[in-house]
Protein backbone atom coordinates (compact mmCIF):
# COMPACT_ATOMS: atom_id res chain seq x y z
CA UNK A 1 0.00 0.00 0.00
CA UNK A 2 2.47 2.35 0.76
CA UNK A 3 4.24 2.10 -2.69
CA UNK A 4 1.21 2.05 -4.35
CA UNK A 5 0.62 5.74 -2.19
CA UNK A 6 4.27 6.83 -3.12
CA UNK A 7 3.54 6.09 -6.66
CA UNK A 8 0.62 8.08 -7.04
CA UNK A 9 2.33 10.86 -5.16
CA UNK A 10 5.57 10.95 -7.85
CA UNK A 11 3.23 11.03 -10.51
CA UNK A 12 0.93 13.56 -8.83
CA UNK A 13 -2.30 11.16 -9.33
CA UNK A 14 -4.56 10.77 -6.22
CA UNK A 15 -5.14 7.44 -4.64
CA UNK A 16 -8.67 5.46 -6.33
CA UNK A 17 -10.59 5.15 -2.80
CA UNK A 18 -12.21 1.39 -2.03
CA UNK A 19 -16.11 1.53 -2.44
CA UNK A 20 -17.53 0.85 0.69
CA UNK A 21 -20.62 -1.09 -0.97
CA UNK A 22 -23.36 1.22 0.56
CA UNK A 23 -25.14 4.08 -0.75
CA UNK A 24 -28.69 5.65 -0.46
CA UNK A 25 -30.93 6.81 -2.60
CA UNK A 26 -34.21 8.39 -2.68
CA UNK A 27 -37.56 7.51 -3.98
CA UNK A 28 -41.05 8.26 -3.61
CA UNK A 29 -43.06 6.19 -0.84
CA UNK A 30 -45.07 5.08 -3.62
CA UNK A 31 -42.08 3.26 -5.82
CA UNK A 32 -40.58 2.14 -2.47
CA UNK A 33 -44.07 0.14 -1.71
CA UNK A 34 -43.91 -1.66 -5.30
CA UNK A 35 -40.57 -2.05 -5.46
CA UNK A 36 -40.83 -4.01 -1.64
CA UNK A 37 -44.20 -5.98 -2.88
CA UNK A 38 -41.92 -6.97 -5.82
CA UNK A 39 -39.13 -8.45 -3.27
CA UNK A 40 -41.86 -10.13 -1.07
CA UNK A 41 -43.43 -11.28 -4.49
CA UNK A 42 -40.07 -13.04 -5.17
CA UNK A 43 -39.74 -15.01 -1.78
CA UNK A 44 -36.60 -12.10 -1.05
CA UNK A 45 -35.16 -9.62 0.24
CA UNK A 46 -35.79 -5.84 -0.64
CA UNK A 47 -32.02 -5.53 -0.41
CA UNK A 48 -31.34 -8.53 -2.48
CA UNK A 49 -33.98 -7.58 -5.09
CA UNK A 50 -32.43 -4.70 -5.90
CA UNK A 51 -29.19 -5.49 -5.84
CA UNK A 52 -30.60 -8.25 -8.87
CA UNK A 53 -31.83 -5.72 -10.42
CA UNK A 54 -28.95 -3.76 -10.96
CA UNK A 55 -26.71 -6.61 -11.86
CA UNK A 56 -28.91 -7.31 -14.72
CA UNK A 57 -29.10 -3.57 -15.59
CA UNK A 58 -25.02 -3.32 -15.84
CA UNK A 59 -24.48 -6.40 -17.79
Amino acid sequence: MEDYLLLCKEVGKEPERPFSGRFNIRISPELHQKIARKAADAGVSLNSWITEQIVQATR
